[in-house]
């Protein structure tokens, strides 16, 4: 184990064998790991036997998606990677879904998998798969423990390639015989230290010779890694050069949207941006993306910003970037952040061009009423702005329930947001869980639609068993509304196979345990929102949407 300091844990002597599973959960320990999100299986039960002494938190799920969701979410809200454990075929294929997101949203994630024995392999043994044929293409790196006494590297590794570069899944295949094989002196190993890349000195001369020649530029913010103090540092700097700054697509809590001195966000692209937000990004003549790219969705399908000169500042690789790459900066989305707003360039944007940007935000951005019978949900997101905790945590799955929070709710705080950027439905209720676990003193509300929430709402259970508390907000309208939607668009008056039956969620809520109340008028809400803060418990408010809402009333902006 050369190049890897052995630690000591203090408990056992040097000499004292212990189990590869064991060994697994110590790493885990030394990393810094607070929780592991789980459903059990008979294929790592040494694991699971490590962690019943151990100082991290075993939180059982009700299904694997689940877990992977909860795991995401920690990783995205945290500063270390989220860890699963799952059973092997059955359990694995579930997980698949978060691994999927978390290798899209650049996300660190580490998942372990339990396997068949070794001996077994090749024979089409109980829920036996291929581990690299599934994961190797949707994953940084997958791995099979074969080597009990590489346990506590295996794990380092694993944590180290999530977190270097551009973030991102691992998994590692666990043969339930290999974790139980002793190892002599086994120890952690100190965990290796990453790698923070700053701005070389040139690198910004280059970037200010760029901003210089500008006259509408535009920065993008997305990706992970950022800090309450980068995001700030930012905004300001922005401000006060005239730089009007957006935001990926989901990703939006990377930079405040009101700061005192800083208000220079002007709204998200991708799906459910403004007009005059796409306008303004194809009319920009330099695009500065830091921590993501121009992918698909912000660019809307490859269709948009194409033509203006292009910076990509991030840690590692452009994965998904599209079209024009002037000048690439290797650098880390915090460290280069500050080094920007330490920056006295001279830039050619106007006070006229953010001026024009920060109106148009705040009037799409302001809610308005959406009509039709039931609750009104524009109105409502109103009422949530005025009565949300100022550092609330939101989280939702995908569908077109998320357009209004992404639209209305204003986040001032960086990390605050734990939705799927690759479009997997049912993140809303784990994410939350997740969230309610790590932050207990702040406020966590999950904006789900009925479709989304009952993919995985299930997971109150989990919230209730390990004294976790947020609100769900689920939106009925009685069907897959996104669909719906391209439905009526491409297909007029044929919607087919994307209606839903939905059961009265307040009774639902209430059976396990929790606050649930059911509001038909949107003048119910406030106070069933102020219940359900009171409560304490995992509050679900079921509101009775009109059935042919698709989405946010539209907008001139």
């Amino acid at each position: 184990m050369e190049g890897y300091e052995i630690l000591s844990t203090g408990t056992q002597p040097q000499s004292t064998a212990v189990s590869a599973g064991h060994l697994i959960v110590s790493q885990l320990e030394t990393a810094g790991i607070r929780r592991v999100y789980s459903v059990p299986g008979e294929s790592f039960l040494d694991v699971l036997d490590g962690l019943h002494d151990s100082s991290i938190s075993t939180i059982v799920a009700r299904h694997e998606g689940g877990a992977g969701f909860m795991a995401l979410a920690e990783g995205r809200l945290g500063e270390l990677p989220g860890i699963a454990m799952v059973t092997r075929g059955p359990g694995a294929a579930n997980a698949l879904i978060a691994v999927h997101t978390a290798y899209q949203d650049a996300t660190p994630l580490v998942l372990f998998v339990g396997l068949i024995p070794i001996v077994d392999r090749g024979r089409e043994s109980f829920q036996e798969f291929d581990i690299n044929a599934w994961f190797g293409s949707t994953a940084k790196k997958v791995v099979t423990l074969d080597d009990a006494a590489s346990a506590a590297l295996v794990v380092d590794d694993a944590m180290h390639t999530a977190m270097s570069g551009r973030p991102g899944p691992v998994v590692i295949g666990l043969p339930e015989d290999v974790i139980t094989h002793m190892v002599d002196g086994g120890q952690p190993v100190k965990p290796r230290a990453l790698a923070v890349a700053e701005p070389s000195v040139s690198a910004m001369t280059e970037l200010g010779e760029r901003f210089a020649e500008a006259r509408k530029p535009l920065i993008v913010v997305g990706g992970e890694g950022w800090t309450q103090e980068s995001s700030d540092a930012l905004v300001r700097w922005a401000a006060a050069s005239n730089i009007p700054v957006a935001a990926d697509f989901r990703a939006y809590d990377a930079v405040p949207h009101i700061l005192e001195g800083g208000n220079s966000y002007v709204g998200s692209l991708g799906y459910g941006r403004s007009d005059a937000l796409a306008s303004r990004f194809d009319e920009a003549d330099l695009l500065l993306f830091i921590g993501c790219t121009r992918s698909d969705v912000l660019s809307d399908g490859y269709t948009r910003g194409l033509k203006a000169e292009t910076i990509v500042a991030m840690p590692g690789d452009t994965l998904g970037h599209f079209g024009r790459l002037d000048q690439q900066i290797v650098a880390d989305v915090d460290e280069f952040a500050r080094a920007l707003a330490d920056q006295d360039f001279t830039t050619g944007g106007s006070a006229q061009w953010l001026a024009n940007g920060r109106d148009e935000y705040e009037r799409f951005s302001t809610p308005r009423a959406d009509g039709g019978e039931g609750v009104d949900f524009g109105l409502c997101m109103e009422v949530l702005r005025e009565e949300m905790a100022a550092d609330a945590v939101i989280t939702y799955g995908a569908g077109n329930h998320a357009l209004w929070a992404a639209r209305y709710l204003p986040h001032t705080s960086a990390n605050s947001l734990a939705a799927p950027r690759n479009g997997a439905m049912g993140m809303g209720v784990p994410a939350a869980v997740a969230a309610s676990l790590m932050f207990p003193d702040r406020q966590v509300i999950a904006i789900e639609g009925d479709g989304d929430f009952l993919m995985s709402g299930q997971e109150i259970a989990t919230a209730i068993g390990y004294g976790g508390t947020f609100i769900a907000i689920v939106l009925d309208n009685g069907c897959f509304a996104t669909i719906r939607e391209h439905q009526e668009r491409h297909y007029p008056g044929r919607p087919s196979g994307t209606e839903l039956t939905n059961p009265d969620f307040r009774q639902w809520a209430e059976s396990y345990g929790g606050h649930g109340e059911r509001v038909e008028r949107t003048e119910e809400f406030r106070e069933a929102f102020r219940r359900a803060v009171a409560s304490g418990k995992p509050a679900v408010l079921h509101l009775l949407q009109d059935p042919t809402t698709r989405s946010p009333k539209s907008s001139d902006v």
